[in-house]
C-alpha cells in the first residue's frame, strides 16, 4: 500500500513537472531578474516559496467560493450583507493582483490571457468589475448571474493541485478511446429507442423518436425516471436487455482511463528544469547544459 501511495505521488509529480515545463515553453519563461523569481514563485512548484504559494491560492480559492454559496441562501446574505461584501472585494483584489502578477511574468502575455487557466483567472475577477462598472448591467443580465459566474474561481483550482491536472491529462490521452465508446453508446440508445417507438407507439407515451431515446439513455444509465415504461412483453424484454448493457457500459470508461493514468505513473519523473534558449524541458537534477541546444542551464531550485 506504502509502495503505490509512492507511486501515486510520484505519477501527480511527474504531472505536475510536465505540465510546468510545458507553461514555460508556451507563455515564455523569463531569463532572469525579477521576473524569472516571480515566475518560479508562480507557476512552478519544487520551492518552498511555490509550495507556500499554491496553498495560499487553494485556500483562497475555497473561502472564495464558500462566501458565494452562503451568499445565495436569503437569510445569511440578508444578515450578513455587508461582511459578504468586503469578503468579495477583498477576494477581488487578490485575484486581480494574482492574475496581473501572470501576465507580467510570462514573455507571451496574450498567449497566456487566452489560454483555459488565463480565461478561468480572468472569470475569477469580472463579474465583480462588471457590476461596479456597469450598475444598469441588469437591464442586459441579471445580476444574480453575473454574481454566480464568480463560482468559476473553483476552476482555479485545477491549476494548482497535480492530481487534478494529471486527471485532466488521462482524459485528454484517452479521447479518441472514450469518443468511439460514446458514439457506439449513441448508436445503440438510437436503434433500441427507434425499435421501441415501433413496439411501443405514441399511445403508450412514446410519441416520437426522440422521446423514445432519451427512455433508452435513461434505462442504459440506470437512472430509471419512470415517467415513461414499457408496457407490452416486447418492450419490457428490450428494456430488460438496455439495463443489462447499462451495468457493463458504465465500467468501460472507468478502466480506459484509470489504465491511461496507470501508464503515467510508471513514466520517469522529470524535473521542471526549462532550458533559457530552446525552452525544452524535463532536464535532470545534476545535468549542467541543455540536451538538445547545448546551452548552460540554470541552477535547479528546488527544496
Amino acid at each position: 500500500m506504502a509502495g503505490s501511495a509512492t507511486r501515486e505521488r510520484a505519477g501527480a509529480a511527474s504531472h505536475r513537472d510536465r505540465s510546468a515545463a510545458a507553461d514555460a515553453e508556451r507563455f515564455g519563461k523569463p531569463e532572469s531578474g525579477w521576473r524569472l523569481r516571480l515566475y518560479v514563485l508562480i507557476f512552478e512548484a519544487d520551492t518552498r516559496a511555490g509550495k507556500l504559494f499554491d496553498l495560499l491560492l487553494i485556500a483562497a480559492i475555497l473561502a472564495s467560493v464558500a462566501v458565494v454559496v452562503l451568499d445565495s441562501v436569503e437569510g445569511v446574505s440578508r444578515n450578513h450583507a455587508a461582511l459578504f461584501g468586503a469578503l468579495e472585494w477583498m477576494f477581488t483584489i487578490l485575484f486581480s493582483i494574482e492574475y496581473a502578477a501572470r501576465l507580467s511574468c510570462v514573455r507571451r502575455p496574450l498567449r497566456y490571457a487566452t489560454s483555459f487557466f488565463g480565461a478561468v483567472d480572468l472569470l475569477a475577477v469580472l463579474p465583480s468589475y462588471l457590476i461596479l462598472l456597469a450598475p444598469g448591467a441588469h437591464y442586459l443580465l441579471d445580476v444574480r448571474i453575473l454574481r454566480l459566474l464568480r463560482i468559476f474561481r473553483i476552476l482555479k483550482l485545477t491549476a494548482y493541485v497535480g492530481e487534478y491536472r494529471a486527471l485532466g491529462a488521462a482524459l485528454a490521452a484517452s479521447r479518441r478511446k472514450i469518443l468511439i465508446f460514446l458514439s457506439v453508446v449513441l448508436m445503440i440508445a438510437l436503434l433500441m429507442g427507434t425499435l421501441l417507438y415501433v413496439v411501443e407507439g405514441p399511445e403508450r407515451g412514446y410519441t416520437s423518436i426522440p422521446m423514445a431515446v432519451y427512455w433508452a439513455i435513461v434505462t442504459m444509465t440506470t437512472v430509471g425516471y419512470g415517467d415513461i415504461t414499457p408496457q407490452t412483453d416486447v418492450g419490457r424484454l428490450i428494456a430488460s436487455v438496455m439495463m443489462l448493457l447499462g451495468w457493463g457500459i458504465l465500467a468501460v470508461p472507468t478502466g480506459i482511463v484509470s489504465a491511461e493514468m496507470t501508464a503515467r505513473r510508471l513514466r520517469q519523473v522529470p524535473t521542471t528544469r526549462t532550458c533559457h534558449e530552446c525552452l525544452s524541458e524535463g532536464h535532470e537534477a545534476d545535468a549542467g547544459f541543455c540536451k538538445d541546444c547545448g546551452a548552460k542551464l540554470p541552477p535547479y531550485q528546488h527544496d
